[in-house]
């Protein structure tokens, strides 16, 4: 066999593909080395194995690669978010609730990857139900940013993005609600995308928000999240009414083109008071490779930028609320043990599987949705939502792209933020306007800010540009290596 010139946990997901298929190392070799780096972490990223199951996908793929039926991705160990539910390892949502549930399919999401040949190292930790933006709600514990351990990864895919971060996995599943892809991607130094809202099936993907909730990968570099998307995405008319009708694409056939005469939109309520000025200067020093690359920087306004996080913290809830409502403990689910008759089991049920941050937005969400009160809140709301999406296409006008920051400052303190929930919300600013357009968005390390700690640059795109958002990334990695930087002792 060739020999590998670096550990195989420091290869891309390219690389493991063109390494596995050149027969350099077996998949079960590649399966086995980040089993064993997985199983003997610490910062509580995955929150469940099934060696066995991990194995006998990696003795399959080496079968293809020597009968020549290999997959585009075939042997390339990844981890799932524990949002998609998997017939071989539980899935929980991070919560009490479904503690130790194991579905009787796999995910849409999940199977296309599993045809495009990856095999599954374990399922990640996440904020319970995605709720949260450092993944201090895992009703497991919290996961500890590589880079400091004393600092949280980021939210809800903290589980992922630390995975990657750590080198326990090359790639993970994420999903993004109002930013939980691109805000740990950002925090952890890697790179994610969320794609347009309905490019990739949502079936069995457990739901918090249906109309925000979209999947997508998250890697090191811009061309492994487009290698995994070009396998994630397409239509799945029969299981997910939300699914568009778009074919599937090759999101790495322009990777490498030209941005000259590119216009990048610089939106003036992104850079305002708030945003940190480690961040900013990180920000602005990626901002000026890309004009090093023959982009254009364009000013721009997205004024309803500030209404996102109101408009988000009723819609976002207000679905929750009626999505959790499944969870109730006859079908499945935790069930309290010392009630006395229905209603009693309902109340106990979920006063005892739910954690306090999916209590507060389920309150929230019924409140807003209570007779009264939804004319008020909630269809306000929803009329915002529109001009939020309306204000990104007339930015769209006068430029293909969008950067700025991902958020604010940098990962801050494990429990800084405990006893003040919107602190959490406040992060998520830069994020939630493209989620509550449906617009597709992504993080792409742009340097480090305060503490030696990872800063994003955030790409936002038209309807379907996510080809576009991957080859500005491309190109910034092409010209940067922040993405090749790794946490100390990784």
């Amino acid at each position: 066999m060739p020999p590998v010139s670096k550990p195989l946990h420091d290869l891309t997901v390219a690389e493991l593909a063109a390494s596995l298929k050149a027969k350099s190392f077996s998949a079960t070799e590649a399966a086995q080395h980040f089993l064993t780096r997985a199983q003997a972490d610490t910062g509580g990223s995955f929150l469940a194995f099934n060696p066995e199951a991990t194995l006998a996908q990696a003795r399959a793929a080496d079968e293809r690669l020597t009968a020549g039926t290999a997959g585009p991705l075939e042997g390339v160990p990844l981890g799932h978010k524990d949002i998609f539910v998997t017939r071989d390892f539980p899935t929980t949502a991070g919560s009490k609730m479904l503690e130790g549930y194991r579905s009787p399919f796999d995910a849409t999401l999940v199977r296309r990857l599993a045809e495009a040949g990856v095999v599954t190292v374990g399922k990640l930790s996440c904020d319970e139900f995605a709720m949260g933006s450092g993944n201090e709600n895992c009703a497991y514990g919290p996961v500890k940013n590589p880079w400091d351990t004393r600092r949280v990864p980021g939210g809800s895919s903290g589980g992922s993005a630390a995975a990657i971060a750590a080198r326990l996995v090359p790639a993970a599943t994420g999903t993004d609600t109002g930013g939980s892809i691109r805000q740990p991607a950002s925090f952890c130094g890697i790179t994610g995308i969320k794609p347009t809202y309905g490019r990739a099936s949502r079936y069995g993907m457990i739901a918090y928000a249906s109309s925000l909730d979209q999947g997508g990968p998250m890697a090191r570099t811009a061309e492994d999240c487009a290698l995994l998307l070009s396998a994630m995405c397409g239509p799945d008319p029969d299981r997910d009414s939300t699914s568009l009708d778009v074919p599937a694409e090759d999101f790495t056939v322009a990777l490498s083109a030209d941005l000259k005469g590119l216009r990048i939109g610089i939106p003036q309520e992104f850079f305002g008071e708030g945003l940190a000025s480690d961040v900013r200067a990180a920000v602005d020093a990626a901002l000026a490779e890309l004009t090093k690359l023959g982009a254009a920087l364009v000013p721009i306004s997205l004024p309803r930028t500030e209404l996102s996080i109101p408009v988000y913290y009723i819609i976002a809830p207000a679905e929750a609320s009626s999505n959790l409502s499944r969870f109730d403990g006859v079908k499945y689910g935790h069930r309290a043990k010392d009630f006395t008759d229905l209603e009693s089991m309902y109340k106990l049920s979920r006063a005892e599987g739910f954690g306090s941050e999916v209590k507060r937005r389920i309150m929230t969400g019924t409140y807003v949705l209570s007779h009264g009160y939804y004319d008020a809140y909630y269809l306000q709301a929803q009329k915002i939502r529109r001009m939020i999406a309306d204000d990104f296409q007339n930015a769209f006008k006068l430029c293909d792209v969008i950067a700025g920051p991902v958020a604010p400052k940098v990962a801050w303190k494990l429990g800084e933020n405990a006893n003040d929930p919107v602190a959490d919300y406040l992060a998520d600013i830069f994020t939630l306007p493209a989620s509550l357009a449906g617009l597709p968005g992504m993080s792409v390390p742009a340097g480090f800010g305060a503490y030696g700690m990872p800063v994003g640059l955030q790409l936002i795109g038209n309807y379907f540009k996510e080809a576009m958002l991957l080859n500005v990334a491309h190109r910034l990695q092409q010209a940067t290596d922040f993405h090749l930087r790794k946490p100390e002792g990784v």
